[in-house]
Order: structure tokens, then sequence, then C-alpha cells
């Protein structure tokens, strides 16, 4: 119980440390540039904490979070699933066109289009793992291509006659019906803004993840193949298996990340479809350290910061401040993170070994007295 709220209190620090170097280094672009740091943050600030804003973040939050999730099934095995953009983003065109095409009652729809969704997303991450497992191909390279693959299909499919029709000046699916919406939620008190109804599913996807993850077997064997194959595999796991399982559901989840603005605000796919999400969820992931609850955190972070930089544009301070913030933020966050590792250990080594000198002093006592 200490160790583990030492390790706690370590990875607070860690964070805290991580965020103050990241406003340091800002702060001296910003002087660079001639922009008072203190004013931009107080901008940044006040402009991010207005209530449209805030249900804004908390709904940017949501993708962001469902991303990082994906990403963190594959961290967890050593496995660098690239591939999520072209994942959610494939899932994201079908399951549209799915639900624009279908027609089911209420309820059932929405839980079908999911389901689409989340099949093509594991699927296509799927390909990666057996390539992986079978032939040993890098999950690096394959998701890569696989994005590129992905997009070529993508603008295939969106053209007028296949699945896309032209709306406007713009291609989208056909919209998808009353029956397969989820409606927005007033979670957030004076706010225009509506929060996603699918906010639940990242809870739910969350505590999906951690509860898979800490009291099963499966999850057992993900965290002993990642951090030892060998080892794993001497203990009776079967490592390809174990590949293969991971990539599906990193891809199922992967496939989840559109979800709430295509059935909560969006209901088509168009060209206009947010992209980059997936490389986003690398970043939060790497920062919330593939914890459930350290991603919740990171995700909001990361929204607050995308939200706040639209305010300097007003100031005329460029929004590229963000990205080196952004930026920073993870490469500290990696950065002290392990040397809290490394510190943990000393700390575990330096326990182990008063314990294991106690007996021995102990025995000498006795040895002396008799």
């Amino acid at each position: 119980m200490k160790d583990r709220v030492n390790r706690l209190l370590l990875g607070l620090l860690a964070a805290v440390v991580a965020l103050a170097f990241s406003a340091g280094v800002t702060s001296i672009v910003l002087e660079i540039t001639d922009h008072n740091p203190i004013d931009t943050f107080q901008q940044m600030w006040d402009f991010a904490t207005k209530a449209d804003q805030i249900a804004v973040i908390i709904n940017q939050a949501t993708t962001y979070y469902l991303s990082a999730i994906a990403v963190a099934i594959g961290f967890r095995m050593n496995l660098f699933n690239i591939g999520v953009d072209g994942q959610y983003q494939l899932a994201a065109i079908v399951a549209a066109a799915f639900g624009g095409e279908v027609g089911l009652p209420m309820g059932l729809h929405q839980i079908a289009i999911i389901v689409v969704a989340m099949l093509v997303g594991s699927m296509w991450a799927g390909l990666v793992g057996v390539l992986k497992a079978t032939r040993g191909v890098s999950e690096v390279i394959s998701t890569i291509m696989m994005n590129a693959v992905a997009t070529a299909i993508i603008a295939y499919l969106i053209k007028p006659g296949h699945l896309g029709h032209l709306h406007g000046e713009n291609l989208t699916t056909e919209p998808i019906g009353h029956s397969g919406q989820v409606g927005g939620l007033d979670l957030v008190p004076d706010a225009h803004v509506k929060i996603y109804g699918l906010v639940f599913l990242a809870v739910a996807v969350g505590i999906g993840f951690q509860l898979l993850i800490s009291r099963t077997r499966f999850g057992f064997d993900l965290r002993a193949t990642g951090r030892s194959a060998s080892a794993a595999q001497a203990s009776g796991v079967n490592i390809k298996k174990m590949i293969i399982v991971a990539m599906l559901l990193s891809g199922a989840v992967a496939g989840l990340v559109n979800m709430p603005v295509l059935l909560g605000e969006a209901h088509n796919y168009s060209l206009s479809t947010p992209s980059g999400i997936g490389f986003t969820g690398i970043a939060i992931a790497l920062l919330g350290r593939n914890n459930p609850l350290g991603i919740v955190f990171a995700s909001l972070l990361w929204a607050f910061l995308d939200t706040s930089s639209n305010i300097l544009q007003l100031s005329d301070i460029p929004q590229s401040v963000v990205l080196i913030t952004e930026g920073v933020v993870v490469l500290s966050a990696v950065v002290a993170y392990e040397l809290v590792r490394r510190y943990g250990l000393r700390l575990q080594q330096r326990r182990v070994g008063r314990e294991l000198a106690a007996p021995e002093a102990g025995a000498e006592a006795l040895g002396v007295s008799a």
C-alpha cells in the first residue's frame, strides 16, 4: 500500500514538473516574440473557462480519450498502433453509410452503427496484427502504410455513385435518421453547447480497459508480454495470439473515436470530418502513462490547449505557441516519468535491501547473546 502511494505521489510530481517546464519554455518563446507570457496565459484561461468553451473542451476530450485508449491498449504490449487515424476514419465512413441507409428502431439503430464501427476498426487493425504475428512485419511500418491505404479507400467510397452524395459543395454520406442519432446533454450550466451523449461510452471504455488490464487473466498476460515477451512465452503465453487479440481490441476502440461526433452532431461522414485525432491520441496516451485515469486528465489538458488557442489570433499571437507547449509537455513528461521510474526502483531496491539485512542482523544478535 505504501509503495502504491509513493508511486502515485511520484507520478503526480512528474506531471507537475512537466507542466511547469513546458510553461517555462512557452514563456521564453513568448518573450522572444515580444508577447507577455502572463497576459497570454490569462487570456487563454479566461476564454477556455467560459461555459460554452468548457462544453467544447469536454466534447474534444471525449474523442481524444477514445483515441488514446486505443493507442494505450497496444502500448501495454509494446505494440505501436500508429494506424488509429486510418482505423477510425474508415470505420466512420462505413458506419455513417450503414446508419444512413438502414432503418432500425431507436436504440437498436444506434447500437448497430457503433458495432459496425467497432468491427471495421477491429478488422483494419487486425490485419496488422496478423502480419506481425505470422510474418514478423513491424506494426509501425504496416500501420503507417495502412493509413495511406485507408485514405485512398475513403476517397473512393466518398465519390458520388458509391457511398457519397453531393450536398451543396460538400461530399457526404446519407444523413443518419433520428433513430440513429444520440442527443446531447445539458451538463454544463449556462452553456449553449451540449455535451455529446456518447461521453458515457468513453467512460465505459475507460472502466472496461482498467478492469481488463487489472482484473483478468488476459490483462495479466498482456502486461507480462509487454514487459518481457520471452518470459511470458516461457510461462505458457501464446505471444502470436496476444498480438492479434491486442490489435483487434485496439482497432475496435479506434472505431469508436468519431462516434460521439457522428451520432451527436454531424450525422454523416464528409470531407470535413476531423482527422489527425489518432496521432493526438499517441501523445495523450504517453502523457497519461497508458493509465485510464491519467489519460482523462491528459485529454482534458490537450483539449484545453487546443480550445484556448483560438483566442490567440485576436491578440496577434501565433497559434503555434500552443503547438510548442503541447510538444514540450509530452517530451518533458516522458523524461520526467523515466526519472521518476528510476528513482522509484532505487527506493524499492533500498527497501528490499533493508528487509534482507534485518533477519541477518537479528540472527547475529541471537548468536552473540547465546
